[in-house]
């Protein structure tokens, strides 16, 4: 599956913007709370679609449930001029509950199918491997453990790779900067 360059593009935005939001200044893991906070801007992030679509998707992530994988790899494959109408993608999936007011906010803007579809995507290509471009060094197996399920966060919700591999980093960085002679940071 090869998604077109749009999405190629977008997903390292979109992962971008949600790695942005996951840790604090102290390295917490803070990503619900952030997520929060910018559901809550929605009215005005609303206004950037068409420029930063990254930036108003993250407010969907973890909002769907993918029911034909096939139709969002079409969508993937599809030109962001000609995406499908809203109402024929929702056949191929389903928003959480907390979710739907938020696509109802959207879906009043001029642009608000085309940011819906692209929302789903990006978090198609977020939470399905195999629908992300191949990279070197990619491996399925890297967000999942020995049993295949994923990792648990500290909240007991399931920790996604971005999340686990941003832990990973901060736990280099802090082992690094002990072994430069500085104190841990807590």
């Amino acid at each position: 599956m090869h998604p077109t360059p749009f999405f190629s593009d977008l997903r390292k935005a979109y992962e971008a913007e949600l790695h942005d939001l996951s840790f604090d200044s102290d390295g917490k893991h803070v990503l619900k709370k952030h997520l929060a906070e910018r559901r809550k801007e929605l009215p005005f992030l609303v206004q950037m679609m068409a420029a930063s679509p990254e930036m108003v998707s993250v407010v969907f992530h973890q909002a769907f449930h993918f029911l034909r994988p096939e139709a969002m790899h079409q969508l993937l494959a599809t030109e962001a001029e000609s995406f499908p109408a809203w109402d024929e993608l929702g056949a191929a999936l389903t928003l959480e509950p907390w979710a739907q007011p938020l696509a109802d906010a959207v879906l009043k803007e001029p642009e608000g199918e085309w940011l819906l579809a692209v929302a789903a995507g990006l978090e198609f290509m977020h939470s399905h491997p195999s629908a992300r471009p191949a990279r070197s060094g990619d491996d399925a197996s890297d967000s999942e453990d020995e049993d295949g399920d994923k990792p648990d966060g500290d909240d007991g919700e399931p920790e996604d790779a971005d999340e686990r591999e941003a832990r990973e980093q901060e736990a280099a960085g802090q082992a690094w900067m002990e072994s430069q002679g500085f104190d841990r940071k807590e």
